[in-house]
């Protein structure tokens, strides 16, 4: 497995396994806690695993927490995906920077989001299954959500948006949300 830093985020990795293919399939490692650590992350501070599935054109995002924030590893296990993040740390060397990545079940590579960064995604194909590793138990509460497509953004969406959370549709833009951060 190899770890890149994503230049566009600070403190984001991209971790690219090794798939493993016969004629049966394919074998993969996902995870691995010394090549997490080789990062200087800690593979310990994830608590809780979830998954996601949607089906082509489903878009959802864009979302963070507040607080603490929170941090995740992100993969497409099934099917492909068009991903995003984006920056919205205001003392990181890399606020408001984007990164968009093809992630899919054939490579079964995971993006490290940072706490603080906003992320979403786009399923590409018929079906796609989603996995998060998340470093806090979710609260409700803590929810932000910015508009999926805020100009300020301009996130290079590949599909019409065939269906979105009612959050989702009804998200502010990203100008209100940091005004909110900031009173």
């Amino acid at each position: 497995m190899k770890a890149t830093e994503v230049p566009e985020i600070s403190g984001a990795y991209l971790f690219e396994p090794t798939p493993h293919a016969d004629e049966r399939g394919f074998f993969c490692r996902t995870f691995d806690a010394d090549v997490v650590r080789s990062v200087g992350l800690d593979p310990a501070a994830f608590v809780q695993d979830s998954v996601s599935r949607s089906v082509r054109g489903v878009l959802r995002g864009l979302h963070l927490r507040s607080g603490a924030g929170e941090a995740k590893l992100v993969r497409c296990s099934y099917g492909e995906i068009f991903d995003v993040v984006v920056d919205l740390r205001p003392d990181s060397p890399t606020y408001l920077g984007r990164a968009f990545f093809e992630l899919s079940g054939e490579t079964q590579a995971t993006v490290y989001v940072p706490a603080g960064c906003a992320h979403g995604f786009q399923s590409l194909t018929e079906t796609s299954d989603v996995s998060y590793r998340i470093d806090r138990p979710h609260d409700p509460a803590e929810d932000v959500t910015i508009a999926f497509d805020d100009p300020d953004l301009a996130v290079p969406w590949p599909l019409p948006a065939a269906s979105m959370s009612a959050r989702d549709r009804k998200a502010p833009s990203l100008a209100e949300v940091l005004k909110r951060r900031e009173g």
